[in-house]
């Protein structure tokens, strides 16, 4: 199909696909008894005492084993549980699990700070947190044990709950991980499996039988830029439907094997990942954190048909000195996005990897995925593109007034359909700024829409920069700086200034064995870009700051030369 007459407008297609209205819990009935015992999770992490495979079935067995255990702690329809853990096996058990009793699963981010967390646990009501003692030297049994001082008094019975001053909707906390020696007041997952078992299989029946297609399955909450972080609630038939389509779009098939990363407090994660391989009868080989060797190594091992990682991580993967040591010809497709992705990376994708690259575009609101590049399309379009809209959505890209913007014209990425959240929990106010009242979801993304229906994401709203009067979008800066065969990545951010109101500044990765100064730079910019978009700043980084998903923290590199400057240490 073409977009509407003249107008970035996109009409939803069925692509030959009805949506399923099932829940998250009987999805998983439905796949246990078709695909039985072919391997569904993979953790091959010997050296650090995990090695599990799991069929479809023992993955149905093991997670109403632990569906039981919620019930037994008084979890029931509409509670909310939160996880605070790396990609460990439990995560994904646990993912299943909630929903499947009609609990809400609420995600933390493993960056969490006990100010983050004690906002998170009174705004979204949470009843019962089960968590890993710490990571990275942030420790979470602390702070919790901190933050709910009644917790060590609580009754020694698993079912027991704690009633907290602070925080009254809190029941349990429940520890996490192989060998922890737990804490007085706070079981471990173990613990709670066993209370289940006196839970009959009648009792998990009715309670999944209660739970409908269009329940809040997941809060998860947004990064908090812009102020006070907001619960997005998304539902069964949202992210079922949602992997399902982009899995249809991007090739899935039954049997096939993705490695992955991608963090599970992560949309990418816990429904991309998770659900497109559960809705398509794949299995999931999970690593536990990013390494690009370890990555590498699982490709070969599990013989990997699919690949997903941002772009810097493929980048990393690429560029690894060992990279040609492994057998990666199984693979057969790489999904990416977040950021542009320039040509030579896709073409080193295929030549390396010998797979087909797919771009996706997101956001949290969508359940996540909006769009996505097909099969067919070409490494231009794949660089310069996030593809199309999937089936069933409608998106259009609008100017100020809200009317739709002529093709290739920038404006504000709209979005309407059966993966548009229910809103943000407890923030009406919120909700109704996110949400028109005709349904269209605002996703704060520039884009614009060529007359098939190709997007173009070409910044936040937010990030654009307006230099004396002329937008600059730093995505098509940075994807320009990235064609330069010395260049490994570009990020470009806006700075304030007295005369033109903003600048932009480069923050350079130069490849490795390459030179290049910010000479170089300039001339390259000033021969091929028009004068408003040059970058004033130019900055060498051997790292950028990311978010634990591969997202470039933005703000930081920002404030960072907003410090410089004012301290008077730049030659800008």
């Amino acid at each position: 199909m073409v977009t509407r007459n003249d107008a970035s407008v996109w009409d939803a297609e069925t692509e030959g696909f009805d949506l399923l209205d099932i829940t998250l819990g009987d999805l998983l009935d439905r796949q246990a008894e078709e695909f039985g015992s072919q391997d569904a999770v993979v953790y091959r992490y010997p050296e650090e005492g995990i090695d599990l495979r799991l069929g479809f079935r023992d993955l149905r067995d093991r997670v109403d084993a632990i569906a039981r255990g919620l019930l037994a702690l008084g979890v029931g329809r509409g509670d909310k549980v939160a996880i605070l853990a790396t990609n460990i096996p439990e995560w994904l058990l646990l993912e299943l699990a909630v929903p499947k009793i009609g609990a809400i699963l609420v995600t933390v981010n493993t960056n969490v700070r006990r100010s983050e967390l004690e906002y998170l646990l009174r705004q979204a009501e949470i009843h019962t947190l089960f968590l890993i003692a710490e990571h990275r030297g942030n420790p979470y049994l602390e702070t919790i044990v901190d933050l709910v001082p009644e917790l060590p008094t609580k009754s020694h019975r698993v079912d027991a709950g704690v009633s907290s001053e602070a925080f009254p909707s809190l029941r349990h906390v429940v520890l996490l991980g192989a060998g922890e020696s737990g804490h007085v007041g706070v079981p471990r997952f173990t613990d709670v499996v066993e209370a289940g078992r006196g839970v009959t299989a009648a009792a998990l029946r009715g309670a999944q039988a209660a739970v409908r297609a269009d329940d809040v399955s997941q809060i998860q909450f947004t990064s908090g830029t812009t102020g006070a972080p907001k619960g997005a609630m998304i539902t069964h038939r949202g992210t079922l439907n949602n992997a399902r389509l982009f899995g249809y779009r991007a090739g899935f098939r039954p049997g096939d094997r993705m490695v992955t990363a991608m963090p599970f407090f992560h949309t990418a994660g816990n429904v991309v990942d998770v659900l497109g391989l559960l809705a398509h009868g794949g299995t999931l080989v999970k690593a536990i954190q990013f390494d690009p060797l370890k990555m590498l190594q699982l490709v070969e091992q599990e013989r990997a048909t699919i690949l997903h990682a941002v772009p810097t991580m493929l980048i990393a993967m690429l560029q690894h000195p060992r990279v040609g040591e492994f057998d990666t010809s199984s693979l057969r497709l790489v999904l990416s996005g977040g950021t542009p992705i320039p040509v030579p990376v896709l073409e080193q994708v295929k030549a390396q990897f010998g797979a087909d690259p797919v771009v996706v575009f997101g956001m949290t609101e969508a359940s996540p995925l909006v769009t996505a590049t097909l099969t067919s399309d070409t490494f231009e379009l794949k660089s310069a593109t996030v593809g199309k809209p999937l089936p069933h959505l409608e998106v259009k890209i609008v100017d100020g007034s809200g009317a739709p913007v002529p093709h290739g014209q920038p404006g504000e990425l709209l979005v309407r359909g059966f993966g548009v959240m229910k809103g943000y929990y407890r923030m009406p106010e919120k909700t109704a700024e996110a949400i028109d009242p005709q349904g269209w979801l605002h996703s704060g993304d520039l884009a614009t829409m060529d007359r098939e229906g190709y997007i173009r994401i070409v910044g936040r709203i937010k990030d654009m920069i307006i230099r004396g009067g002329e937008n600059v979008y730093p995505a098509e800066v940075e994807s320009f700086l990235m064609r330069h065969p010395a260049i490994k990545q570009a990020q470009i951010v806006g700075i304030p200034d007295p005369y033109m109101g903003e600048e932009a500044a480069a923050f350079i990765q130069v490849r490795e064995g390459q030179d290049l100064d910010a000479a170089e730079v300039e001339a390259y910019c000033r021969a091929n870009m028009s004068r408003h978009k040059l970058p004033k700043y130019i900055r060498f980084v051997t790292e950028y700051p990311v978010t634990p998903s591969g997202k470039v923290k933005k703000f930081e590199l920002r404030e960072k030369l907003l410090a410089q400057l004012q301290a008077g240490n730049s030659h800008g």
